[in-house]
């Protein structure tokens, strides 16, 4: 039987690329989405592109900031596939400001999805994993949550709580087969990056030694080799992805 990978905030960026990049390796995908406009603007095409690379791929909507979606999404998902071999907890927003002017709606919205997001859908799904003994689930982090970044307090948050996340998962359900590690995206070039002004990529550009921006099949790349039998002995690890910015 084919094995299920299972990708967060999936219809657009990084997220279609991981889904686009793990059909083309033969898993079935589980293209999940936020609402049915989501599906319709991006989440259809993202599993049109994988079924024609011969796998099976479907729209799952679910908001992963909800404990109760996140549960009855993962049953859909078993229950349409038979397995989710893979869980990629993508799914993530920024809602950017200074903390000096940062409103509580602001913190609780993005720590709503990045953090708890995460929780919510490595609860449910890593049950199914335990209940077959195996399983890869892949965290996307950033360096921002390594490092820091003025006017992202809030992402920086979340995306180092992912981390700590990711270590302890590791070690809670590595006796059951299953490895927990993260990717750490730099600047990658997506519809979440395209809002920044022209002097603030230039800004960032100029920290980049490999000279470009990211895309998201850099990232997707690193999340395949995760999920990939080659790095079964991988668990409790964070790979930066980011042309040596954070150096």
């Amino acid at each position: 039987m084919a094995k299920t990978a299972l990708i967060t905030g999936a219809s657009q960026g990084i997220g279609a690329a991981i889904a686009k990049k793990l059909a083309s390796d033969g898993f079935n995908i589980a293209v999940n989405c936020y609402s049915e406009r989501e599906v319709k603007n991006g989440g259809n095409q993202v599993a049109e592109a994988c079924r024609s690379l011969g796998v099976e791929a479907e729209c799952f909507i679910g908001d992963v900031s909800s404990f109760d979606s996140c549960a009855g999404m993962t049953k859909a998902v078993k229950e349409h596939f038979g397995t989710i071999d893979v869980l990629v907890n993508n799914a993530g927003i920024t809602k950017d400001g200074l903390l000096a002017r940062m409103s509580e709606a602001q913190f609780d919205m993005v720590a709503s999805v990045n953090f708890k997001g995460v929780f919510n859908m490595t609860r449910h799904v890593s049950g199914v994993m335990i209940r077959q003994r195996s399983g890869h689930i892949i965290n996307i982090t950033s360096v921002a949550g390594l490092y820091g970044n003025p006017g992202q307090f809030n992402y920086s948050a979340t995306k180092a709580g992912v981390v700590g996340m990711t270590l302890t998962a590791a070690k809670e359900l590595g006796p059951r087969n299953i490895t927990v590690n993260a990717v750490a995206p730099g600047f990658i070039e997506t519809p979440m990056t395209d809002v920044l002004t022209d002097e603030q990529k230039a800004a960032a550009l100029s920290s980049v030694p490999l000279g470009r921006f990211g895309k998201p099949e850099d990232i997707a790349a690193a999340v395949a080799f995760l999920a990939s039998d080659a790095a079964g002995y991988i668990s409790g690890q964070v790979i930066v992805v980011d042309g040596a910015m954070s150096m």
